[in-house]
């Protein structure tokens, strides 16, 4: 009798503790924030962009034409030449600052006098109007990599806006690029925050961006928040050498700026300045026909992926090896003979509090949220991991082809993590930004330093 009462005791607690769970469960009503609510998945298109490339024109190795063609027969859709410190405004006529192209050139092997060789008209006719092998790509406009006189690599990617031509600017100061982007309308993205924070030298991605180190986390997410038109970072770009702990970075700046209103989207980018890096990252756009206007509005909504050939982070390369039962190492690269991830369709049911998505090429699919894997498979049910759920989840898409990264679903919740609050919070960069604005109205009160200033890097 006393082992019947034992056991029925037992299973009750059992039968409570479950009822509790499913009761807590169900109490979470979530709202889920689709970045690809708008992708009609049967009628549009999927267009693979370059959004930051180097040539000639700065401290490319390959010259601006070919630099252009290389992507063309890759296939790609759409291109945008950054050049450091230095606006592409046409294919056809390339523009380069003579400062930059003087003191780069040398890095380039060509040297500082041989100047960039643009596209001819017609060739510049078929690559852009689906010529005679019926595909074309595009040029995204006013391509600029920002301070590129920036002596700890504070590098901004921008597009749609005419600043940065000739503008060097200051080391650590990432605001004066992203006010003045904003200013005039464009769009921008922090680029490879790694070698700016020294976390590319950090092994340990347990370490990465951790004690000390959080002070860039803070600095990313104020910026982040005050300007809008700042899409975000860079995640992974290269060989991922620079980047592999950015992802890191990406998941803790979700957490911070999430709750304060906004996305952060991630991107993935070639930088190529020599052959090896030409189609090593780059992003996929969800629009209905291919053409600029549309590109932009993908890039502001964030319908779109990044992906790339390269994973150099141990910890997600031991966390794939395990999902896939392959031993990737600690060092992968794609096998571009192989297609690269392709999703196919993206549902979200925010009654049943489930996101869905279908994938080609694909090795494994998992979810992360607060920078860990919490779900393994096609489909998440946010209810089953309620404990380990704050501001957002997101999907990555392997295979033997390369990696594909959704951008964050953001969730809004009873209890859901409130904004931070940093006060007393200084950035350093704002020191550099003064002296920089404090030599620049010197020069503009001589004329003969505004005008050697002008000739130089006008």
């Amino acid at each position: 009798m006393r082992k019947f009462i034992s056991l029925f005791t037992v299973s009750a607690i059992i039968m409570s503790c479950l009822s509790l769970s499913v009761f807590a469960a169900e109490d979470t009503d979530y709202q889920i924030s689709n970045p690809y609510a708008e992708v009609n998945w049967e009628e549009w298109g999927q267009y693979k962009a370059n959004l930051h490339t180097h040539t000639t024109a700065s401290d490319g190795h390959i010259d601006f034409a070919d630099m252009i063609q290389k992507h063309y027969a890759l296939d790609y859709d759409f291109l945008a030449i950054t050049d450091h410190s230095t606006t592409c405004y046409s294919w056809t006529e390339v523009n380069y600052v003579p400062a930059v192209h003087f003191t780069m050139g040398f890095r380039n092997g060509d040297g500082p006098f041989k100047k960039p060789t643009p596209l001819t008209q017609a060739e510049y006719e078929e690559i852009t109007t689906s010529g005679k092998d019926g595909k074309s790509m595009l040029p995204v406009p006013f391509g600029n990599e920002q301070n590129g006189a920036s002596f700890n690599n504070t590098h901004v990617c921008s597009w749609f806006a005419d600043y940065g031509n000739g503008v060097l600017g200051a080391t650590s100061d990432y605001e004066t690029a992203l006010e003045n982007i904003e200013k005039l309308g464009g769009l921008c993205v922090i680029n490879h925050p790694g070698e700016y924070t020294g976390m590319k030298d950090e092994t340990n991605p347990e370490k990465a961006y951790e004690g000390n180190k959080s002070y860039y986390v803070t600095k990313f997410a104020e910026l982040l928040k005050k300007y809008p038109s700042c899409l975000g970072i860079d995640i992974n770009s290269k060989t991922d050498n620079r980047t592999k702990n950015d992802r890191k970075l990406w998941d803790l700046l979700l957490q911070e700026v999430i709750p304060s209103g906004r996305n952060v989207f991630a991107l993935a980018t070639s930088d190529a300045h020599r052959e090896n890096a030409v189609d090593s990252g780059w992003t996929i756009h969800l629009m209905p026909e291919k053409n600029i206007e549309n590109l932009r509005a993908s890039m502001e909504s964030g319908a779109f992926f990044a992906a790339s050939h390269f994973i150099k982070n141990t910890k997600e390369l031991a966390i794939l090896s395990s999902e896939t039962g392959k031993d990737l190492g600690s060092s992968w690269e794609a096998d571009t003979n192989t297609p690269a991830p392709k999703i196919t369709n993206i549902t979200v049911d925010d009654t049943e509090d489930t996101i869905s998505l279908t994938a080609s090429n694909a090795a494994t699919v998992h979810w992360i949220a607060n920078g860990e894997v919490i779900a393994v498979g096609e489909s998440i049910d946010l209810d089953e991991y309620a404990d380990k759920i704050g501001s957002y989840v997101r999907a990555e898409v392997f295979g033997d082809g390369g990696i594909l990264y959704t951008q964050a679903f953001t969730l809004s919740y009873e209890n859901a993590p409130t904004e931070k609050q940093h006060d007393g919070f200084y950035d350093f960069g704002t020191i550099f930004k003064k002296l920089y604005e404090l030599l620049m109205k010197i020069i503009e009160s001589s004329k003969t330093l505004s005008s050697l200033n002008d000739w130089f890097f006008g």
